[in-house]
């Protein structure tokens, strides 16, 4: 393997000086810098990348931690995180849950974090946060210096959902919730039953777990209590989906026994049978600004800014009376 003493040996001038050229760094004169540069070349000479990288403390590698890759719904936030990093020198290490972010600061792997995996511990990323390791967080809000949530407008979305059962003169709700350790589905269930109570009702809730078996098996539940309500909103399509299925083995339609609204638009909600209605919201581009922002501050220090990624109200076939 070609190392700097073989270029400085053919160029005929001194290893620190071939150095110098090959960092762009020094006063170096023209002639000089052509010769090495030349030499390199003959010699097909390649950078060592990670001891430049130990020495300039940068990897030019950003850490996206994800709970899975799975679904057109985390597809979506990895092409928008995708699209910003593809116009920049910086590489995507893209982890599964098992993945620990302190790991791979510890040995120095990334140089800023994307988080969107609950497993990944909140007082893990407050203590991991600095300026040399900035970390965007698109799943829970933290407060902290070199931490940056950039989360959904929850609760836009999803009061237009529910005045949209209101409206309709439908008041018999039920609210299937996600997961527990959620922070959309913590904020999506405050918002539906604030709206519920300051209009007078009383909404049930269902546990769920965002997947369509678990939307299906709270369908069951409730069926088997013998109280059909007149509308119900599931906290994910997945769910809406396992909840509709449930439904139709039972024999029942939607809109005309249960209006059923779902949250994420995913692109087969608008497919189904009937289509689905459901809480939409670019998840592109909450990839994409988390991204903007993440390297703006790695390459020149601006501060980060909080954002909330505007949602609305998609009325389809499910939930029109």
């Amino acid at each position: 393997m070609t190392t700097i003493r073989d270029i400085a040996q053919k160029a005929g001038v001194s290893v620190t000086t071939t150095s110098y050229v090959l960092n762009n760094t020094g006063n170096i004169s023209e002639a000089t810098r052509r010769r090495v540069l030349q030499a390199a070349e003959e010699l097909n000479y390649h950078p060592n990348a990670f001891a430049r990288h130990l020495k300039n403390r940068r990897t030019r590698n950003i850490g996206v931690f994800i709970s899975r890759f799975g679904g057109t719904f985390y597809e979506d936030i990895l092409e928008g995180i995708h699209s910003i990093i593809l116009d920049t020198d910086y590489e995507l290490l893209v982890c599964p849950e098992s993945r620990s972010p302190r790991r791979m600061l510890l040995h120095r792997q990334v140089d800023g974090a994307i988080v969107f995996d609950s497993k990944v511990s909140s007082d893990s990323l407050v203590k991991l946060a600095s300026q040399r390791f900035p970390i965007v967080v698109l799943d829970r809000r933290l407060e902290k210096d070199f931490l940056l949530p950039i989360l959904l407008d929850n609760a836009q979305g999803v009061r237009e959902a529910f005045h949209h059962f209101y409206e309709q003169g439908l008041r018999r709700i039920v609210y299937v919730a996600g997961s527990p350790d959620s922070f959309d589905n913590t904020e999506r269930a405050q918002t539906f039953l604030q709206e519920a109570q300051q209009h007078g009702l009383d909404v049930p809730v269902l546990q769920g777990h965002f997947t369509e078996i678990s939307g299906y098996e709270a369908a069951q539940a409730l069926f088997q209590s013998g109280q059909l309500p007149e509308a119900v909103f599931c906290a994910n399509d997945q769910m809406a989906i396992g909840f509709l299925r449930a439904m139709r083995e039972r024999g029942l339609q939607a809109p005309a026994d249960i209006a059923v609204i779902g949250f994420d638009d995913i692109p087969v909600a608008r497919y189904m049978t009937p289509s689905l209605s459901t809480v939409g919201a670019s998840r592109f581009e909450w990839g994409a600004s988390a991204t903007r922002q993440l390297l703006d501050f790695l390459e020149n220090n601006t501060p980060f800014q909080p954002r909330r990624i505007p949602t609305r109200f998609i009325a389809r076939q499910s939930s029109q009376k």
